[in-house]
C-alpha cells in the first residue's frame, strides 16, 4: 500500500508541474516529486542509500529553492506568475541554472552518479527516466526565455563529462548516470534551436535507458564483471544487449542515431559548425564505453567456473514483456525519422 502511495505521489507531482502554468504550482510539483522519491531511496538501511539520499535531497531541496528563487524575482519586477511570461533576464538565468541542477547537467551533475550508485537498479531507473520529465516540461516552457549561450556552454560540457567520467567506470549504474549526463547534454544543445527535437530525444532517451536498467535487473549485474555471465543466463537477452548498447551509443541503423542526426542537421542550419564538432567528438567517447560494456557482455565469452554451459533455468525475476517492448522499439525506430524531420 505504502509503496504505490509513494509511486502515485511521484506521478502526481511530475503531472502537477507538466501541467501548470503558475510558478508556484511548478514548484509544487517539483517539491512533491522529491519528498517522494526520497523514501524509496533510503528504504534500504544502508550507509550507502543513506548517503544517496542525503545527496539527492540537498541538491533537489537547492534547486527547487532556486526555481522558487527566481519565479519571485520575476514576478517582483514584471508582475506576473505566468511560466510563460518569464522576461526578467536574471531570474531566466538563474531558472536554467536550477532546472540543469535538478536534471543533472553538467557542471551542477555531481550528485548524479553517486546517487545512482547508491541505490537498488529499480530506483535507479525511476531517477534516470521519470524524474527527468518535470524539469525537462519546465525548460520546454521556458525555452524562449533561455539563455542559448549558457545552455550551449552546459550542453557540450555535459556531453564531455558524460563521455569521459564513463570511461574509467567499472560499476554500471554509475556507467548509466554518466551516459545519462551526456544524454541529457545533447538535448540541452537543441533546446534553444527546435524544442520540438529536444522532447523527441528525451522520449527516446527514456525508451532506450528502460531497456538498460531492466536489463541489468535481469542479469543481475551490478559490476562489468556481473555481464560476463549474461550469456549464461539468456544467449538471445546477450545479443539483444549488443544491438541496445549501440543504440545508446547512436550507430546509424537504430533507433539511438535519430535524435543525433536531427540534432546535428538542426546545428548545420545555425551554422554552430565549432559546437556540432565536439558534440560529434564527445559522442566517441561515450561510444567508447558503450562498446566496452558489449565486449564483455556479448562479443567475447568468458572462462566460468563450472563445466556446464547453461545456468539453472528458474522463472525470470522480472516480467521480460516491458523489457522486450522497450527492447524493440529502441532498436527498429529509425525509419520514422522523415516525420519528424522539419
Amino acid at each position: 500500500i505504502m509503496q504505490s502511495l509513494i509511486l502515485s505521489s511521484i506521478a502526481t507531482g511530475t503531472i502537477i508541474t507538466m501541467t501548470s502554468y503558475h510558478w508556484l504550482l511548478a514548484w509544487i510539483g517539483l517539491e512533491l516529486n522529491t519528498l517522494a522519491i526520497v523514501p524509496i531511496i533510503a528504504k534500504h538501511h544502508h550507509p550507502r542509500s543513506t548517503e544517496a539520499t542525503t545527496k539527492y535531497f540537498l541538491t533537489q531541496a537547492a534547486a527547487s529553492a532556486m526555481v522558487l528563487f527566481a519565479s519571485t524575482l520575476n514576478a517582483w519586477t514584471t508582475g506576473t506568475w505566468d511560466i510563460t511570461q518569464l522576461t526578467n533576464p536574471p531570474a531566466c538565468n538563474m531558472l536554467t541554472i536550477a532546472l540543469a541542477m535538478k536534471l543533472g547537467l553538467a557542471p551542477l551533475h555531481f550528485w548524479l552518479p553517486e546517487v545512482l550508485q547508491g541505490t537498488p537498479l529499480k530506483t535507479g531507473l525511476i531517477i534516470a527516466t521519470w524524474q527527468k520529465l518535470a524539469p525537462m516540461a519546465l525548460l520546454f516552457l521556458i525555452f524562449n526565455s533561455t539563455n542559448t549561450t549558457i545552455l550551449l556552454i552546459m550542453a557540450l560540457m555535459s556531453t564531455m563529462i558524460g563521455g569521459w567520467g564513463g570511461l574509467n567506470q567499472t560499476q554500471t549504474r554509475k556507467i548509466m548516470a554518466f551516459s545519462s549526463i551526456a544524454h541529457l547534454g545533447w538535448m540541452a544543445s537543441i533546446l534553444t534551436l527546435n524544442p520540438s527535437i529536444m522532447l523527441l530525444s528525451l522520449v527516446l532517451y527514456i525508451i532506450m535507458t528502460a531497456p538498460t536498467f531492466l536489463m541489468l535487473m535481469f542479469t543481475s549485474s551490478k559490476t562489468i564483471k556481473d555481464l560476463t555471465t549474461s550469456w549464461n543466463i539468456s544467449p538471445p537477452m546477450a545479443a539483444m544487449t549488443l544491438m541496445l548498447l549501440m543504440s545508446l551509443g547512436g550507430l546509424p541503423p537504430l533507433t539511438g542515431f535519430m535524435p543525433k542526426w536531427l540534432i546535428l542537421q538542426e546545428m548545420t542550419s545555425h551554422n554552430l559548425t565549432m559546437t556540432m564538432t565536439i558534440l560529434a567528438l564527445s559522442a566517441l567517447l561515450s561510444l567508447f564505453f558503450y562498446l566496452r560494456l558489449s565486449y564483455t557482455s556479448t562479443l567475447t565469452v568468458f572462462p566460468t567456473t563450472t563445466k556446464t554451459t547453461h545456468k539453472w533455468r528458474f522463472q525470470p525475476k522480472l516480467a521480460t514483456t516491458p523489457l522486450m517492448t522497450t527492447m524493440l522499439l529502441s532498436l527498429l525506430l529509425l525509419p520514422l525519422t522523415p516525420t519528424f524531420s522539419p
